[in-house]
């Protein structure tokens, strides 16, 4: 039989400490290669954000990869981060290391216009924060998305329950005239928002303590998720921390983990009562569907996954 083809992906990240976990399942996962890794504002300011993905990028053990510094802000409004969540430097100020590899001097947003013009059909798009990057390749490039094989976006609420207003979903409301542009722009997308996390990707303590105790990898993933731990357990109860950008990568890794979809004419609210709800058009006759929303997902299987992917060294605990 012939080989499978081999899985490449563009990730466009606000680094903190769920997209690091991301971005190490998407470097250690076998089959896949990352092509190149955009930065944008989000979580934390840009340059904690470019820090957190070099020290991810260092800790996954994987080849170099280039890494693109992009907006420092949202394209309309001032910049507001996630450190409440994720902790000042968005790794829940864990004691890690300075990191060595370095950052390419190109535009994060001129390396996706150019890897997606030079290289059509071949990539996987991932986007794990706000869509600032994305929104402004688009800008320039109508068809920017069209030109990936797939962009998977970790964004909205599918059951409009927000994690940083009543409706509104982090990503999206830090900036949601960029959500709003990428939603509605032509390309094949997927939506996994909060509400998949918060439901099918929660980390228990005893889940914890098996990260803990499978290696570096795992401890690390365990230790800058300290903040998020609090964060959940006092915004909706959660029994642990949840992942929402490991969820969407095992997805885009994945694909067979989705339970249920839908396909949905989507967009999210840019006004000030309802800012980051991303919302369908459900009237007749309906619209032409610009996105598929992910409804349900394999929990066990993620973590499976999750699990396998982190576990450092052949005799760890399983």
């Amino acid at each position: 039989m012939p080989e499978s083809r081999r899985q490449s992906l563009v990730i466009d990240t606000d680094t903190a400490s769920d997209d690091a976990v991301a971005l190490l399942l998407a470097l250690r996962a076998p089959g896949a290669d990352v092509r190149a890794i955009t930065v944008v504002a989000g979580n934390v300011p840009l340059e904690s954000a470019i820090r957190n993905a070099r020290i991810s990028l260092e800790m996954s053990g994987a080849d170099l990869v280039p890494i693109y510094a992009g907006c420092a802000r949202p394209l309309v409004r001032e910049l507001h981060t996630a450190q409440n969540v994720h902790g000042a430097d968005g790794m829940s100020g864990a004691e890690l290391t300075d990191p060595v590899v370095p950052v390419e001097s190109s535009h994060a947003v001129e390396a996706l216009l150019a890897i997606a013009r030079d290289e059509p059909g071949v990539h996987d798009l991932v986007t794990l924060g706000p869509l600032t990057n994305i929104a402004l390749a688009l800008a320039i490039d109508p068809a920017f998305l069209t030109r990936f094989r797939h962009t998977w976006m970790m964004i909205g609420a599918a059951d409009n329950w927000g994690n940083v207003s009543p409706t509104g979903e982090f990503n999206a409301w830090a900036d949601p005239e960029s959500a709003k542009l990428v939603l509605e722009a032509d390309g094949p997308k997927t939506m996994v928002g909060w509400d998949i996390s918060r439901k099918y990707a929660v980390i228990t303590p005893e889940e914890d303590a098996r990260l803990r105790a499978s290696g570096r990898v795992g401890m690390f993933t365990s230790e800058i998720n300290r903040d998020v731990e609090l964060f959940a357990s006092a915004l909706s109860g959660t029994p642990g921390y949840d992942l929402p950008d490991p969820v969407t990568m095992a997805v885009a890794l994945d694909e067979s983990l989705i339970t249920e979809s839908e396909d949905l004419h989507l967009s999210a609210s840019t006004d000030e009562s309802t800012r980051g709800q991303t919302f369908a058009d459900h009237r007749l006759p309906r619209p032409v569907p610009n996105t598929r929303v992910v409804v349900a997902v394999d929990s066990g299987r993620f973590k499976e996954m999750l699990f396998a992917l982190l576990k450092d060294d052949d005799d760890a605990e399983a």
